[in-house]
């Protein structure tokens, strides 16, 4: 059970800044891009309580905390109306991609933490490499999820600015089936067997690092 507690305690943080600031670069996105609608509601905010999912921010990463495997998570999504960015194509693929963009920026930033944390010797020394080292974990998890071409993740918005009007209609039909599609390959592990050789990947950038 203390180890438990220990775990939350130390992805709470991480999870909480990963997951907000992926739904703020959104917001931001869209309005740097012709969409103020986000802006209008308060979500281009760092404030967490404005983007926190009681089921997405809580409930789903206290589970993956609890049951082991990837850790991850989701926010409220970030309202976006594409009709009124000044170019459709380029604005959808500049608003999706900035979620990812600043989980990786997020991820680089916990790598210099725990680059800190490990020329430190006092009593912060370990909180600090645990806390950067799940920092470092949840951002590579989140940028190469949400860079699935699964409608409705990032992915899919980026592939789906460049697809021709129609196949672009058709493939957004599988939005409402997308999220089932998700809990289907991850009950089955089949989310495991996909997402591993990219986390594989990031996992060896970092190490470039160290």
């Amino acid at each position: 059970m203390e180890d438990l507690i220990q775990k939350i305690t130390i992805y709470a943080l991480p999870v909480l800044f990963a997951i907000t600031l992926h739904e703020a670069a959104h917001a931001y996105a869209a309005k740097r891009f012709g969409d103020a609608t986000a802006y209008m509601l308060g979500r281009m905010t760092l404030n967490p309580l404005k983007h926190i999912d009681p089921i997405g921010t809580v409930l789903l990463p206290l589970l993956s905390v609890t049951l082991g495997g990837f850790i991850f998570g989701y926010a409220k999504p970030v309202p976006v109306n594409y009709g009124a960015l000044r170019n459709l194509r380029s604005g959808m693929r500049w608003v999706a991609a900035a979620g990812p963009l600043a989980n990786l920026a997020m991820m680089f930033m916990w790598v210099l933490l725990l680059r800190l944390a490990l020329i430190m010797d006092n009593a912060y020394t370990e909180p600090l490499m645990l806390m950067s080292k799940a920092g470092i974990q949840i951002n590579i998890v989140l940028m190469v999820l949400n860079l699935l071409p699964l409608p409705p993740l990032d992915g899919s918005r980026i592939v789906e600015s460049f697809l021709p009007p129609r196949l672009a209609w058709q493939y957004g039909r599988l939005e409402p089936y997308g999220m089932w599609i998700l809990l289907a390959l991850l009950v089955t592990g089949g989310l495991s067997v996909i997402l591993r050789p990219f986390l594989s990947l990031m996992y060896d950038l970092v190490g470039l690092f160290f």
